[in-house]
């Protein structure tokens, strides 16, 4: 079934899964006890909204999988585990058909990045249970490219791999080219010697920051796409930037339903061009773990419902940041990536920093730590000073916030293979 789905169409999908939910799953039978469930996605709202929370005590309460599966144990094909970088790891599980439709849906955004039969990719995600390695993994393989599956470590092996078997594009997190760039300096090369025409990206807001892209894309000689916007609860891969345009396409509207609410009220907004708050989804179909109304902690901004001139008539939209990654200044609500594009504007800074929180809050400055460029030496207190200055002003111009700003020397904080932490709490 094509993501371009009516309204009538999308309801009937809801009303069968509604009746699946209601029927199977106990998580849902007591949240709803007493209410009528609604025929149409336009009342859903009625229903009470679930977060990341709920979900882990369930999993507590009734392990491995939790009050919310929906299906039989028997009916369970694949097992997967977040990585438990926002709490305790939570069990995902997949049946058949919930894990061809995640390969489907997540063809559809590798696609409109560019990926398709002729490309050789390297896949660089964790495969040891994360859903981004082999679910991912799969995504790619139903584009009809050549899939090599590597996984993370080893990156001499790695560049010779891609040497050898030709590879075209490379599938990762936007962190690790710069791992991979520090290896190739040592062996002698550059990274536009391996000749990669696409890198398609996920798990990392920073590929939408202007100038990370251009370095990116200056530095490597290839086309740099967020290719893999997902939601590990729901859906590993449902929404990715087409070659025309930077916005994400959300590709999943025959299998998810979208609302946007205000984080702090929960109330739901306008589904128009401009609208902007916390992202929540519901299944319109899934076996073992469906979700109704589950807030996904990412906030965004509705771009566009109208076709775009790539000729997908999917709803595009920005992520903003975590909800649970804004830091509030005195009022003033700060995501890592407004901070990302103070920090990758700077030519004397190579891009990496981190918000370093002393306690709970609340904060009168940001504290905030920067990595100086490659050949700037840290010693050198005079031009240290000025970056820090130039920088702090832009802070204060750009985020209306002032910043406890301090520098340290290129490569003194670390690159990661996968997910970059940028706000640390001590």
């Amino acid at each position: 079934m094509s993501s371009d789905v009516g309204t009538d169409v999308r309801d009937q999908l809801w009303q069968k899964q509604s009746h699946y939910v209601a029927a199977r799953s106990s998580f849902y039978q007591a949240r709803w006890k007493g209410q009528r469930i609604p025929d149409r996605l336009s009342d859903i709202a009625a229903l009470p909204l679930v977060d990341k929370a709920d979900l882990r005590r369930a999993q507590q309460l009734f392990a491995p999988f939790g009050s919310y599966l929906a299906a039989e144990q028997t009916d369970i094909t694949r097992v997967h585990r977040t990585g438990g970088t926002t709490g305790e790891a939570m069990n995902l599980a997949l049946s058949v058909d919930d894990a061809r439709q995640t390969a489907m849906i997540g063809a559809r955004a590798q696609s409109a990045s560019g990926l398709g039969p002729g490309d050789v990719v390297v896949h660089c995600l964790n495969y040891q249970m994360w859903m981004g390695g082999f679910t991912d993994h799969t995504t790619l393989e139903a584009t009809g490219a050549t899939v090599i599956p590597f996984g993370v470590g080893n990156p001499e092996l790695l560049i010779r791999t891609i040497q050898s078997l030709r590879v075209t594009a490379i599938s990762c997190t936007p962190s690790y080219p710069a791992v991979l760039q520090s290896v190739l300096t040592r062996m002698g090369l550059a990274p536009r010697d391996l000749h990669l025409r696409l890198g398609l990206f996920g798990g990392e807001v920073a590929l939408d920051i202007p100038g990370f892209r251009e370095r990116l894309e200056d530095t490597w000689g290839f086309a740099a796409r967020n290719s893999n916007y997902g939601v590990t609860d729901v859906m590993c891969n449902f929404a990715g930037q087409c070659e025309e345009q930077n916005d994400l396409h959300f590709l999943a509207m025959d299998a998810l339903h979208p609302e946007i609410i205000n984080p702090v009220t929960g109330e739901v907004q306008p589904w128009e061009a401009g609208a902007h708050g916390e992202l929540v989804l519901t299944h319109l179909k899934r076996d073992c773990q469906p979700l109704v109304r589950f807030r996904t902690g990412d906030v965004v901004t509705l771009t566009a419902t109208e076709p775009c001139s790539c000729g997908r008539h999917a709803p595009r939209f920005q992520v903003t940041g975590r909800s649970d990654d804004m830091v509030v200044i005195r009022g003033v609500n700060v995501f890592p990536s407004s901070v990302a594009a103070v920090v990758h504007a700077d030519d004397d800074l190579s891009g990496e920093y981190r918000i370093v929180l002393p306690g709970a809050g609340p904060y009168d400055r940001l504290p905030l730590q920067v990595e100086l460029s490659e050949g700037i030496d840290v010693q050198d207190q005079q031009r240290v000073d000025t970056i820090v200055d130039r920088v702090k002003a832009a802070v204060a111009r750009d985020l209306r916030v002032t910043a406890d700003l301090s520098a340290v020397a290129f490569h003194a904080m670390p690159r990661t293979e996968g997910k970059t932490a940028r706000v640390v709490r001590a």
